[in-house]
């Protein structure tokens, strides 16, 4: 209510003179300044939520990357069946879905597809993981991830009853990829070989081992190789690529350790120039 209009309707209800208005204090310096501060500090609070939220959501959105999963063998070191490769391929798929990459961006293959017809596996056939990748490649531009289990030879990698060349996987890549950031793992023995042929500017390359090393885990009764095994297990707490290379090296060298097994198979990492900010991370 106005303050003539207060007064007027006490003086004349009551015949008591109204009282008057206390002006408000003046606001001293320190008055001043402390709303000056509790207005920065509401603005800084407010632009960190805000600048918190995009950088989230930049940093966290789901990639936009082809991906290609491969089981490229069923037997075990000494030749008896071993599912060990297709679990790998299972859960590192699921592992990878389960950080933000899209399910229907990722294909699994196996050398055994009908096994796992209701997992909707492909042949692990080069020519039909090249037209698959492709395919993915077409529509998810953002970037390539090619992850392969199998076992190794110093010339290559199994797949089937062929071995895959570097200098093969390396046309793949260039021919399909590009110059998008592109991760390649290879979880076999003697798999650093393959690194001289992938490596450039826009790629990372993992590989179990060294190229004169052999990898361990590939027994008939091994759920996983160790290094798919590391894999697994630091996926889902490292933030990207080059965090879960460092905890999987830390961690196949310790599990080598524990078990006894040598020489260390001594995983190796390629980080090209222009790929780590490229790398999605979540």
């Amino acid at each position: 209510m106005m303050g003539w209009l207060r007064s007027w309707i006490v003086s004349n209800l009551t015949g008591r003179a109204a009282p008057v208005p206390q002006a408000p204090a003046p606001m001293t310096a320190w008055g001043r300044y402390g709303r000056i501060l509790r207005n920065v500090l509401t603005v800084s609070v407010a632009a960190c939520v805000i600048g918190g939220a995009i950088w989230y959501v930049l940093g966290h959105r789901h990639p936009d990357w082809a991906v290609i999963v491969v089981a490229g063998d069923w037997r075990a070191h000494d030749g008896s069946p071993t599912e060990g490769f297709d679990n790998a391929r299972r859960d590192v798929s699921a592992a990878l879905i389960g950080i933000g990459f899209k399910s229907e961006d990722l294909a699994q293959f196996s050398v055994r597809p009908d096994r796992y017809a209701a997992s909707h596996v492909l042949p692990a056939d080069g020519p039909i993981i090249g037209t698959t990748l492709d395919a993915l490649a077409s529509r998810a531009g953002d970037g390539c991830l090619l992850y392969f289990t199998s076992h190794g030879t110093p010339w290559g990698m199994v797949l089937g009853d062929t071995i895959v060349a570097p200098d093969d996987l390396a046309r793949l890549v260039n021919g399909i990829c590009r110059d998008r950031p592109t991760v390649v793992v290879i979880s076999a023995c003697y798999s650093g070989a393959f690194v001289p042929a992938l490596r450039g500017a826009n790629r990372m390359v993992i590989t179990a081992a060294r190229a004169d090393r052999t990898s361990f885990g590939c027994g008939q009764g091994d759920e996983y190789p160790y290094f798919d095994t590391c894999v697994i297990a630091n996926l889902q707490s490292a933030h990207g690529f080059a965090q879960l290379a460092d905890r999987v090296r830390d961690c196949v060298a310790k599990r080598e350790y524990e078990t006894g097994v040598s020489p260390p198979s001594e995983p190796q990492i390629s980080i090209g120039a222009n790929v780590a900010a490229q790398l999605p991370t979540w």
